[in-house]
């Protein structure tokens, strides 16, 4: 990975920025994609912006190792350290340990980012990681250290030890780009998975990649294309609503396969976006701005879309904030109101009509468990209606005994892995 550019005394630092969006992440619970948004980070050259992101990836992705490494060599414990004092040491670990940095580099740097007062500390603290690298890495780079406590338990409840050590491998990874193609036209070179998402993993900036201008297809990773598929391929003459519709990938995906799309979501902002990003591929959806569990639809719908708001815990690879921005107090919330939107969906569906219910989670209690909760509860409107091989082909051993989806970072046969999804598709009973 290169170094910044040097620049002169008024182009801004490209580590401060990076401490500041780390900052905001860790400390000030900002979402990734928006503490990225940083209005200084786009007055840097292409190069220093590329170090930046790749700096403060790495540091989320390691962010448990480093944790671990530092609470070794603090005198005091960690959470009675100054927060500017930890991120700048974070900075400092993934750059002596984890990317292509001088030592000397790596040290000075994140010195710098700190006040007078802490610098002898950031120093003596980086200056012993690099004298003590290996027992320091041997001891701290432990699988289960990559996430909090409360997940890692859960994904080793849900998966067992082994596979749960294999998604936080893959977590460390950085992922490819997956296209999804919307309609004919010209694709950029890659892999083309048997559903025929084309994987890149040398991309560059994507609005120069062919095709994007023309609208021909849209960023969506391989696993996020599949619940819109569950639908068929020729959706012309039906009514669907994609709840918590935002970004909006898969309101694309229905509305080029014919379908009327009604885009409902709580965020007008987010809905917003949803919009632009139609108006590049050439599509239409009907936006509405809406609490979905509230939401009256103003025609029958023949079909729902349903990817609930959750733990992001299958995005990791993407999102390494999501990791850490959940509490178990969050999960029990977020239950809560999949549940809520469940019931609600399967309400203002139609008799005969198809809900396609999905999160990007790892965690049975937001996917397996929120269905058989759905389809026990007395007088249930719905049924399942299984997953056949043919349908997602490539994806055949993601289907489960019950005929769900579930995908995992580390079950693709593609290299490159995919995102943590549960998929299960329902059917409202018509009672004739």
């Amino acid at each position: 990975m290169s170094v910044p550019s040097k620049g002169s005394s008024r182009t801004p630092n490209p580590r401060r920025i990076a401490c500041t969006i780390l900052t905001d992440i860790c400390d000030s619970g900002t979402p990734l994609q928006e503490a990225l948004a940083l209005p200084a980070l786009a007055t840097l050259p292409e190069r220093d912006r590329s170090f930046v992101r790749m700096l403060v990836m790495t540091a989320l992705r390691r962010r448990g190792w480093c944790d671990a490494i530092i609470a070794r060599l603090l005198r005091s414990p960690a959470k009675a350290t100054p927060p500017e004092v930890i991120q700048a040491l974070r900075l400092g670990l993934v750059q002596l340990f984890y990317m292509d940095v001088k030592p000397h580099a790596a040290v000075a740097t994140s010195v710098d980012l700190v006040g007078q007062g802490h610098r002898g500390l950031v120093n003596a603290v980086l200056r012993r990681a690099q004298r003590e690298a290996e027992p320091l890495r041997a001891s701290a780079e432990l699988p289960e250290r990559l996430f909090p406590a409360w997940l890692w338990e859960k994904l080793c409840h849900a998966y067992g030890p082994d596979k749960a050590t294999a998604i936080a491998r893959q977590q460390l990874e950085t992922p490819p780009l997956d296209l999804t193609p919307l309609r004919a036209g010209l694709l950029p070179e890659g892999t083309v998975l048997p559903t025929g998402t084309v994987r890149l993993f040398e991309a560059g900036a994507v609005e120069t990649l062919p095709g994007f201008a023309e609208g021909v297809w849209q960023v969506q990773d391989a696993a996020a294309s599949l619940p819109a598929r569950l639908f068929g391929a020729d959706l012309s003459g039906q009514t669907i609503a994609d709840l918590c519709a935002a970004p909006g990938g898969k309101t694309a995906q229905l509305a080029a396969a014919g379908a009327t799309v009604f885009a409902v979501d709580v965020a007008s902002t987010r809905l917003e976006r949803l919009t632009a990003n139609l108006s590049r591929l050439h599509l239409t959806a009907t936006p509405v701005v809406a609490d979905a569990i509230r939401w009256e639809p103003p025609q029958p719908l023949d079909g729902i879309l349903l990817d609930a708001p959750c733990s992001a815990t299958g995005t990791l690879r993407r999102h390494p904030d999501a990791a850490w921005s959940k509490t178990p107090d969050d999960l029990k919330t977020l239950v809560r109101v999949q549940a809520q939107l469940l019931r609600r969906a399967a309400e203002i569906l139609a008799p005969g009509g198809t809900l396609v219910y999905c999160v990007c989670s790892l965690l049975p209690e937001e996917g397996e468990a929120q269905v058989a909760a759905l389809l026990a509860a007395d007088h249930s409107p719905l049924m399942r209606q299984p997953v056949l091989a043919e349908e997602l082909p490539g994806f055949a051993d993601c289907i489960t005994s019950a005929g769900d989806v579930r995908t995992t970072p580390c079950d693709s046969g593609e290299s490159g892995g995919i995102d943590g999804f549960y998929i299960a598709r329902l059917k409202k009973k018509t009672n004739k």
